[in-house]
C-alpha cells in the first residue's frame, strides 16, 4: 500500500470550519456595535447608527448634537455630598449647594434616556485601604466647611456613622435616592477630582463611540471642571450644562468656571434648554 503523503493526509483531514450564522454583538441601546459573523467569514466593519440631532441653545453658538454619540455625564451626586447625614453635611457643607442640581436632573434624565442618551454616573469611589491616594488629596480631605482639620477622611466614619466615607459598595458612595439610576446607565468610580484619571473611563466612552459629553453634578469648580477639562484635552466635544451643576464656593468661582469653559474647552448650555429640545412637540405646553 502506497504510503500517504503528509500534506495530503492534512489537505484530506483538515476541514475549514463551518462559521455559524449568528447574530452581531449588540451594546448596550440594542445597536450592533462590533464584529460581524457571516457564512463568508468575520466581518470587520462596523455598522453605521444613523445620526439622532438634537439642538440646544449654549453659548457662544447654538450646538446641534448626536444623541448616539453623546453621554450626559452626572458628577458626584452621591450621600456624602448630597444627603444632611453625609460625610459633607457633617463636615457642615451647605447641603443647599449640594443638592441644587436635583430638580433639574429629575426632570432632565427621564427625557435623555427615553431619547436614547447614554448616561454617566461619574462617582468618587475611593478603596478602602486607601493605597493609591497621595498625601495631599488625603489632607484636602479631612477639611471641613471652614477649612480646619476635621480629622474625618475618605474612607473613614464621622460622627453620625454611615459607614466609611466614599468607599464603593456602601451607603454612602451611593447616588441619592431623589435620582434613581437606571439599567442602562454606567456607572464608573473616580478617586481624583478628574474622572479621567487612573480609571477606565476614557476606554469605556471609546468603546461606546460618544463623542460627545454634557457634564452636570457637582462641584462646579472640583470635580465637574477638572473632568471637563481633561475629557477636552483628549479630544471629547464638551457641554456644561450650568443650571444642573452646582458649588458651595463663592460665585464669581463659578463665573470664572464658565467663561473658561466657553472662552477654552467647549461649550455653555442650559439643561432647561435641552428638556425642551428633547419633550416631543405634542407634549409641551
Amino acid at each position: 500500500m502506497k504510503a500517504q503523503n503528509p500534506a495530503d493526509r492534512t489537505k484530506v483531514g483538515r476541514k475549514t470550519p463551518a462559521l455559524a450564522r449568528t447574530a452581531p454583538v449588540r451594546g448596550r441601546s440594542g445597536a450592533s456595535i462590533g464584529w460581524q459573523i457571516k457564512a463568508e467569514g468575520v466581518s470587520l466593519l462596523r455598522p453605521q447608527r444613523q445620526p439622532k440631532p438634537v439642538w440646544l441653545q449654549a453659548r457662544p453658538q447654538k450646538l446641534e448634537i448626536d444623541l448616539h454619540h453623546s453621554a450626559l455625564v452626572v458628577v458626584d451626586m452621591q450621600n456624602d455630598f448630597c444627603h444632611p447625614e453625609g460625610w459633607f453635611g457633617q463636615k457642615g457643607v451647605s447641603m443647599r449647594a449640594t443638592r441644587k442640581p436635583i430638580p433639574m436632573l429629575q426632570k432632565l434624565l427621564p427625557l435623555w434616556r427615553a431619547a436614547g442618551g447614554q448616561v454617566i454616573w461619574l462617582n468618587w469611589g475611593v478603596r478602602a485601604d486607601r493605597l493609591n491616594l497621595p498625601e495631599a488629596v488625603l489632607f484636602k480631605a479631612k477639611l471641613d466647611a471652614q477649612g480646619q482639620l476635621s480629622g474625618i477622611g475618605y474612607a473613614e466614619s464621622s460622627p453620625l456613622d454611615r459607614g466609611p466615607s466614599l468607599v464603593p459598595g456602601h451607603w454612602g458612595a451611593q447616588v441619592v435616592d431623589e435620582l434613581p439610576v437606571a439599567a442602562d446607565d454606567i456607572t464608573v468610580f473616580k478617586h481624583r477630582l478628574s474622572g479621567f484619571h487612573d480609571n477606565e473611563l476614557d476606554s469605556l466612552l471609546r468603546q461606546q463611540n460618544i463623542k460627545t459629553l454634557l457634564f452636570a453634578g457637582i462641584n462646579t469648580d472640583r470635580c465637574v471642571f477638572s473632568s471637563l477639562q481633561d475629557a477636552g484635552f483628549l479630544g471629547y466635544d464638551c457641554i456644561l450644562l450650568e443650571d444642573a451643576c452646582a458649588t458651595p464656593s463663592p460665585a464669581h468661582v463659578s463665573r470664572a468656571i464658565l467663561f473658561l469653559v466657553e472662552k477654552l474647552h467647549g461649550f455653555v448650555a442650559s439643561a432647561q434648554s435641552l428638556t425642551v429640545s428633547l419633550t416631543p412637540k405634542g407634549a409641551r405646553s
